[in-house]
This record gives structure tokens, C-alpha cells and sequence, in this order.
């Protein structure tokens, strides 16, 4: 069902596009629902590493289990996904196997979301009265090895969800979502 169904059909013509496309309510609530489901997928990825690290720390007297923290992460890189997504990022390389066209997005979003994340935080130290010299200085004091594994561990988080993005767009509208929630639907053999 889409949005603005319980409409009368004069509201529903009013509230769509010239070009016979969704209206802006209805394009509305899909945004909103991508950015439900990519946020909740970020959460559950970034949980579960903190959730590890947190064990990883236990073993050496420590503790911190920063849930929030994950869930605000989710829903800032969630934000920046889809508006790499509007950019059409990783969009106008052509003439690629799938395989490509998922590496060649995984790691384009990778960059835009590393460089969105450093100007975010770039905002937040002025914001909270900090030069730009104090806040790279933040960066400098981690070690470049867990920049790099933060990297990795980002780009493997973007891959299943890079993955079945493109595997949606070449099955088609709706195709994915039948073979995996429809008990009825064809499955490859």
C-alpha cells in the first residue's frame, strides 16, 4: 500500500507530479523508509562491534558499551549514505559486471562517508568552542592502524548492504523483496 491510498482520487491527482510519477508525499515516505532501514542495519553492525570491543575490553579490566553512541553513528552515516545515493555516487561508471559495480560502490562510499564523517566532526569541535587545529590534533592522537581497521571494518559493514542495493536494481522493482519474503515466489535453483 502507498502512501496517500486512504486519499479521495482528486487529492491523489492533486498530490502527484505532472509526469505521472510518485507524489511528493509518497517519495517522502520511501526516503524515510530507506533511511529507517539502512539506519537499523548501520545500528545492528556498529552494536555488534562495540558490543566485541566491549568484551575485548573486559578482559583487561575495562568496560564501556556506548549503545548510544552507535545508534547516533548509524543515523549520521544512515543520513550520509543516502545522500550519497541522490549524488549518485559510484552511478555514472558504466559497463561493469555486478561484482564490479558493488567493489566499485563499496569503496567510492567508503570515501564519502570518511571524508562527510571528518567534516562532521570538524563542525562539532567549533561547535563546541574547539579550533580545527584541536580537532585534527583528535585525529592524530589515534594510531593509524585503528584508523585503518575502522576503515575495513566500515567498508565490510557497506558491502552486504552496497550488495543488496545492486542486486535489487538488476532484478528489477520488487523483485528481491518477493524472493526473500514471499513464501510462494521462484528462488534460483
Amino acid at each position: 500500500m502507498t502512501v496517500g491510498s486512504n486519499q479521495a482520487p482528486a487529492a491523489r491527482e492533486r498530490d502527484k507530479p505532472a509526469t505521472g510519477g510518485p507524489s511528493l508525499k509518497e517519495r517522502a515516505h520511501e526516503e524515510l523508509h530507506n533511511y529507517a532501514v539502512v539506519a537499523t542495519y548501520l545500528y545492528v553492525c556498529f552494536a555488534a562491534l562495540m558490543l566485541f570491543k566491549n568484551a575485548l575490553l573486559q578482559e583487561e579490566g575495562l568496560s564501556a558499551l556506548p549503545l548510544g553512541f552507535a545508534a547516533i553513528k548509524a543515523l549520521i552515516l544512515g543520513k550520509f549514505i543516502l545522500l550519497g545515493e541522490a549524488a549518485g555516487v559510484g552511478t555514472r561508471i558504466g559497463g561493469r559486471t555486478l561484482l564490479k559495480a558493488i567493489a566499485t560502490k563499496a569503496v567510492l562510499f567508503l570515501l564519502l562517508l570518511v571524508v562527510l564523517s571528518v567534516l562532521e566532526e570538524l563542525l562539532v569541535g567549533m561547535v563546541h568552542g574547539h579550533s580545527f587545529a584541536q580537532t585534527l590534533g583528535e585525529y592524530e592522537r589515534r594510531s593509524v592502524l585503528e584508523m585503518i581497521a575502522t576503515c575495513l571494518l566500515l567498508l565490510l559493514v557497506l558491502v552486504p548492504l552496497i550488495a543488496t542495493q545492486e542486486l535489487n536494481r538488476a532484478l528489477g522493482p520488487g523483485v528481491l523483496k518477493r524472493m526473500l519474503f514471499d513464501s510462494g515466489s521462484p528462488r534460483a535453483e
